[in-house]
């Protein structure tokens, strides 16, 4: 089985000071859907930032399909791997809902007929039809968990990162975003998921890691 993400030996520590990882490893591939558990501190967030290069590791070495990644620029990851923040307000800058989802690949080249279709899909899959010319700092927010993951998926990623996806989403809306991911793992994209919703790791979770401390507690496959 082929390793999409690579972690080797990394180690990194915050300016203050205090260590979270130190010669830590850890391989994820897309074929498998992982969860990422653990109480707060013991360094979920902080693992996914340094696996998008938005954290800097202080020593070792990640690699993405086979590439370092400090040889990698922050867009280019971000087109191999979709990154859903936890507080997802934080990744939207655009004028309408419309704008979000199409502009950033109308900017990249795709013609607008493409970049429409694509965004009417996820609008109607995410239920965000009735916000759609909405301003998105408007919108409630679990409408801008849905746009949040929507948006991400318009770049068609090979892996998908998701930090509490179902955090202020009702059972309908967890449905809907779990069938979108159960047809993303059918196509062999990869999911590494920070998540406690016992439910959705029921459904989702083939291999869970729980981390302690900045180390791997349990690393099962369920």
């Amino acid at each position: 089985m082929e390793n999409f993400i690579e972690i080797k030996n990394i180690s990194y520590k915050y300016n203050k000071g205090r260590t979270i990882f130190d010669n830590f490893s850890l391989n994820l591939n897309c074929e498998e859907s992982t969860v990422l558990t653990g109480s707060n501190g013991s360094g979920k967030t902080t693992l996914t930032k340094l696996i998008m290069g938005i954290l800097k590791i202080q020593s070792g070495e990640i690699n993405i399909m086979g590439n370092e990644l400090r040889n990698l620029t922050l867009g280019r990851t971000g087109e191999l791997i979709g990154y859903v923040y936890q507080y997802p307000e934080r990744q939207l800058f655009a004028q309408s809902v419309v704008e979000e989802l199409t502009f950033p690949l109308i900017f990249k080249g795709v013609t607008k007929e493409e970049a429409n279709l694509r965004a009417q899909n996820l609008i109607e899959i995410f239920s965000l039809e009735k916000v759609k010319n909405s301003y998105p700092s408007f919108l409630s927010y679990g409408e801008k968990r849905r746009l949040a993951i929507a948006s991400v998926l318009m770049n068609q990623p090979k892996y998908l990162i998701l930090d509490e996806p179902t955090a202020s989403l009702d059972a309908e809306r967890i449905e809907s975003l779990s069938s979108v991911l159960d047809n993303l793992k059918s196509e062999k994209i990869g999911i590494l998921a920070i998540s406690h919703n016992k439910d959705f790791i029921k459904r989702h979770g083939q291999r869970l890691i729980n981390l302690e401390g900045g180390k791997i507690k349990d690393d099962i496959s369920l």
